[in-house]
């Protein structure tokens, strides 16, 4: 039996869970996630742990956040004043916006913190600053 290697493109279903035991994505309700080893497309950590593995192995790994998706950097969250926001959006917390750089770009944003003439925006990644778990399993090397 053939086990994955560096450049092979697989096919997993996975569970992701927090420290505290939710559960915040899985691909056991849909298609398995197909991606190409080498590529960059996922977590380093998640690749890792695909390596080697053959058709039916299952491994569970955790990933810190550092080699996650990061550390919350405070350099990417701002204040924004609440007459900045459209007038018919009533703030929410997790909110999610969209602001666009000098370039047009877009940039998802969530609203992470309320006060009365202002709202802090923050662009970190919402899994930054958390460590991970992943229970793998490899259900195909295409």
């Amino acid at each position: 039996m053939s086990t994955v290697q560096q450049g092979d493109t697989v096919k997993v279903h996975y569970t992701g869970t927090l420290t505290d035991g939710s559960v915040f994505d899985s691909s056991i309700q849909r298609e398995p996630l197909e991606f190409t080893l080498g590529q960059g497309q996922l977590i380093p950590g998640f690749e890792q742990t695909v390596l080697g593995m053959e058709v039916g192995d299952k491994a569970t790994t955790e990933i810190p956040a550092k080699d996650a998706y990061g550390e919350v950097r405070e350099e990417l969250t701002m204040k924004a004043n609440k007459t900045d926001l459209p007038p018919d959006l009533t703030p929410e917390l997790g909110m999610q916006l969209q602001l666009s750089q000098p370039n047009g770009q877009p940039v998802p944003v969530i609203i992470s913190e309320i006060e009365e003439e202002t709202v802090t925006l923050d662009a970190n990644h919402p899994l930054a600053g958390k460590d991970l778990t992943f229970e793998i399993e490899l259900v195909e090397i295409v």
